[in-house]
């Protein structure tokens, strides 16, 4: 093989993994708000600049995604904030909506409107680095201001080296091939810590149990740092309109391992509590038996969920239930997509050969 033909084919490997990486992307996330570009910026360390109503006009301007070293900050290691206000345009407000936010380089945690979201690694005085970690999160509905403007502020800690947001491409996404519910079932839910199963039995009294948000970390929603179990509930009616189809219950992705009971009857698990680590990857989708629902009537949904190490809860969507042909539909979509890339790569190599 000549020196040419070998650079050559270099070129277009380098050429087909971007292309490769654009392709994947665009078929999965439609990006609506773009990050890249000047934030507010401030060294230190301070709880108030997570306030969506904070005054930042006086703060230094940053850009992302960079390393700060690289603007004007060189050796730099501690605290540092960043805020950026943005618009959302109103027809998002009923769809799930994500917010990427790539690598950072250390530590962060992340605020909207002052809303506690998500966060990577670990603060000091117990320091775990989260450098390489692509952070993508759902944001709950109840959190965005429709009235226009939106704050998004990030706590950072950088331990050495470079630091900052520095990687990726940060912005507010709509997921493109959602799979919506017919009936949603996401949003206040009880969680309690701790692990009894009389929890899972639907006449169990569970009025003074914390509300929160489904799905969302638990973590930001008052059990920062906590590993364990925790129960999850929530009371619902059925139309009765459903009530000849054959439906499929969604709980979206549960950080590490779940059991899901409907009325008390166990309808799905993933994992046991010796985790894997590949758990809280996956999207928790059960079959329901007819019987076990009560159409027009109250239903409880219980779910008990272990945690193994830092974030934990019900964190992504979609929650509720579909008809098992609307499912059959969207996974025999989403199956051809994953075919199709896998089938336009290997095409692809034949110039290899």
């Amino acid at each position: 093989m000549s020196q040419h033909g070998g650079l050559m084919r270099y070129i277009t490997f380098v050429l087909f993994l971007l292309l490769t990486f654009q392709r994947g992307s665009a078929q999965e996330w439609k990006m609506q708000v773009d990050f890249r570009g000047q934030w507010k910026f401030k060294l230190g360390d301070n709880e108030k600049w997570a306030k969506q109503s904070f005054d930042d006009s006086k703060w230094e301007e940053i850009y992302v995604p960079a390393n700060w070293e690289d603007e004007g900050y060189p050796g730099y290691d501690g605290y540092a904030w960043y805020r950026k206000h943005f618009y959302l345009s109103p027809e998002m407000y009923n769809k799930p909506v994500y917010i990427h936010l790539g690598c950072i380089d250390d530590v962060s945690e992340v605020f909207l409107n002052g809303h506690f979201v998500s966060f990577t690694g670990a603060f000091p005085p117990h320091y775990i680095t989260a450098y390489n970690v692509d952070q993508k999160f759902i944001v709950p509905k109840e959190y965005w201001n429709s009235s226009g403007d939106n704050v998004i502020a990030v706590r950072v800690y950088d331990d050495g080296l470079v630091g900052g947001i520095n990687q990726g491409r940060p912005g507010v996404f709509e997921m493109v091939d959602y799979l919506y519910p017919d009936y949603a079932i996401e949003g206040t839910w009880k969680l309690s810590k701790g692990d009894d199963d009389d929890w899972a039995k639907p006449s169990f009294d569970d009025s003074k149990w914390p509300e929160v948000l489904v799905p969302a970390y638990w973590d930001t929603q008052g059990m920062k740092d906590y590993d364990g179990y925790g129960w999850y509930r929530v009371r619902f009616t059925v139309p009765e309109k459903f009530r000849d189809e054959d439906l499929v219950l969604l709980v979206g992705k549960v950080d590490d391992v779940d059991e899901t009971y409907l009325n008390g009857e166990r309808v799905g698990h993933t994992g046991t509590r010796h985790v894997q680590g590949w758990e809280y990857q996956k999207f928790r989708a059960y079959t329901v038996p007819s019987e076990t629902i009560k159409f027009g009537r109250e239903n409880v949904l219980a779910v008990r969920v272990y945690d193994n190490f830092l974030h934990g809860g019900i964190y992504d969507g979609p929650i509720g239930f579909v008809t098992r042909d609307h499912y059959r539909r969207w996974e025999r979509k989403h199956t051809d997509t994953v075919r199709e890339n896998r089938n336009w790569k290997w095409n692809f190599f034949d110039i290899f050969r």
